[in-house]
């Protein structure tokens, strides 16, 4: 079906749905913990919009405002069922315990729930990712096995579960910069390359091609080039399967997707941006890799140019300076910290600054956003929509949409476009907020 079909029917959400997660580590563990604290009280799903957003109806006046929980028919927190790759073979409750994002008193208590999922072996090469060592790995070498493979995971998965739908969310580290090449320009092209074992044909792209082969939504929480790929994202469309990415917005880029619309809203001038983080998870390890740096660059670099539009306010934005840096640096753990600095102009060009430091916890931001995704993907598979989703870019970095458009990155536009679909989708009136019969 077209996205635009007005009040279409939408499948309820009956039965189990599972979780497919390449990557068991610190933000997948903390959204599962998180899941299972929160479905036994321990606990409160702030930061997600599907448990804790609303939706407003209708004019103003009419006083029509349901919680999205109440308003959609969203898969219950206790149908979800998780599964993992992973190349390190830690199962939950040790992966947890080391990535040291929750208390260890709360990892405790849901223990049995973490011990039960043990990572399958997972497609993995140094080549890609050259900070980690995996000994969890499929052995076979072939590109066309690996996906055989996935894919037997995946049916095996559903099968002895007995789930009745799934979505795949990328959780998994940030592999070296990929440029975009024939090879990924048609599902043709990329066939071959899989049987030639091109090394432009990534691991994660062997996770998104067997998760749409599989009928299974896709989310890309990492900047990698991996389901953004004119082949694969024609793929899904083809047949019929939800995707989106990428790379979660959750610390500095969220904030730069807040304070960029404010200064272009209030027409003020933009000299210079520099981010640096420091940051000792995982991912930071991964990320002192210049290549895999230069993954997460390109993300991050992204963003400003979109929202500012310096082509159409060249005197505001022209030649502005954007420097983005991150470090590894171990006793910072999972809690991530940030520093912008912000040149801004004013009236007649007088300069002003802003500073902001952000403390963040990387992993407790990114966890309500997997929950999102995995409800809002699964939602739209039961709507039948297919291929990209645009409307799920509020929770990326570097979101896609249709190669004749450019991605939106406003935050605030972002939540309007997400909320305007919903309402699309029951069949409600869009808001435009406009207003104008309250003064005729």
């Amino acid at each position: 079906m077209s996205l635009f079909e007005k009040g279409t029917d939408i499948k309820p959400a009956k039965g189990k749905l599972g979780v497919l997660i390449p990557g068991l580590g610190a933000v997948a563990t903390t959204f599962i913990a998180g899941i299972e604290a929160v479905k036994r009280g321990m606990g409160e799903p702030i930061g997600s919009l599907t448990q804790l957003g609303t939706v407003r109806l209708g004019k103003r006046t009419d006083n029509r405002i349901e919680k999205l929980s109440d308003f959609l028919p969203l898969a219950d927190l206790s149908d979800l069922v998780y599964a993992a790759w992973d190349p390190i073979p830690d199962d939950g409750y040790k992966s947890a315990v080391k990535a040291g994002v929750l208390e260890r008193a709360l990892i405790e208590q849901l223990r049995p729930e973490l011990e039960k999922i043990k990572p399958w072996p997972a497609v993995f090469s140094q080549k890609y990712v050259k900070r980690l060592e995996g000994t969890n790995v499929k052995k076979s070498k072939s590109k066309v096995e690996q996906v055989e493979e996935l894919k037997q995971d995946i049916l095996n998965f559903k099968k002895s579960q007995n789930l009745d739908r799934l979505v795949m969310v990328w959780c998994a580290s940030t592999e070296a910069y990929q440029e975009r090449l024939p090879v990924h320009d048609t599902i043709d092209a990329f066939r071959k390359g899989l049987e030639r074992n091109d090394d432009a044909v990534t691991p994660s792209m062997l996770y998104a091609y067997a998760a749409i082969q599989c009928g299974v939504p896709f989310a890309n929480g990492a900047p990698n080039l991996t389901v953004d790929i004119p082949a694969l994202t024609q793929f899904a469309k083809d047949q019929g399967v939800p995707v989106c990415g990428k790379d979660f917005k959750s610390g500095q880029t969220f904030m730069k997707t807040v304070i960029a619309p404010a200064l272009k809203a209030r027409m003020l001038g933009l000299d210079g941006w520099f981010s640096t983080n420091i940051l000792g998870n995982r991912d930071g390890e991964v990320l002192d890799d210049p290549e895999s740096f230069k993954t997460k660059e390109e993300s991050k670099l992204s963003v400003l140019d979109y929202i500012l539009q310096p082509k159409l306010y060249p005197m505001l934005y022209n030649g502005y300076s954007h420097k983005v840096r991150i470090n590894y640096y171990r006793p910072r753990g999972d809690n991530k910290e940030s520093w912008d600095n912000i040149d801004i102009k004013g009236w007649l060009g007088y300069p002003m600054q802003l500073k902001i430091n952000f403390l963040c916890r990387d992993s407790i931001l990114a966890a309500p956003i997997v929950l999102d995704l995995v409800l809002f993907l699964d939602l739209a598979q039961r709507t039948g929509m297919r291929g990209i989703q645009e409307w799920l870019s509020f929770y990326f970095k570097s979101p896609m949409s249709a190669p004749e458009v450019y991605p939106e990155h406003d935050l605030f536009i972002q939540l309007m476009k997400l909320k305007n679909t919903l309402r699309h989708l029951k069949g409600e009136e869009l808001i435009t907020h406009l207003g104008v019969e309250y003064y005729d």
